[in-house]
């Protein structure tokens, strides 16, 4: 009987890991104060200068690898990846996990908040 409620439930529960996880709304004001993590290697000004990372005015929905006179790293530049939303949040999180051997070296933000208020914030840097 134990068995049979296991499959159940894992029937039941299997559709829903297939479904994108969606992330709560962050704040903008607050994800620029997280963003200072970021500011030694990136600059967010609209026609901003490169630094050690590119600028990120305008990449919520940009191709990545795409800005123009940065040097990305041969797996940035050849990958196929947008900056989506969720794509950000992930590559937030674990920069290498999601590019393997980019130039980033920045480890990541581990606290969901964190990464969903420094989406915000880019997100209100475009236009």
């Amino acid at each position: 009987m134990k068995l049979l409620v296991r499959f159940v439930l894992i029937a039941a529960l299997s559709p829903l890991a297939l479904v994108p996880v969606a992330h709560a709304e962050g704040d903008a004001a607050a994800g620029k104060k997280v963003f200072r993590k970021c500011q030694a290697c990136h600059t967010v000004d609209k026609g901003g200068k490169n630094r050690v990372g590119p600028n990120l005015y305008g990449v919520v929905g940009r191709k990545a690898g795409a800005v123009e006179g940065y040097k990305y790293s041969s797996s940035m530049a050849s990958s196929d990846l947008v900056w989506t939303e969720e794509n950000l949040h992930k590559y937030l999180e674990s920069p290498r996990k999601v590019i393997p051997k980019t130039k980033m070296a920045f480890p990541g933000l581990r606290r969901e908040k964190e990464r969903d208020d420094v989406i915000a914030y880019l997100k209100s840097l475009s236009d």
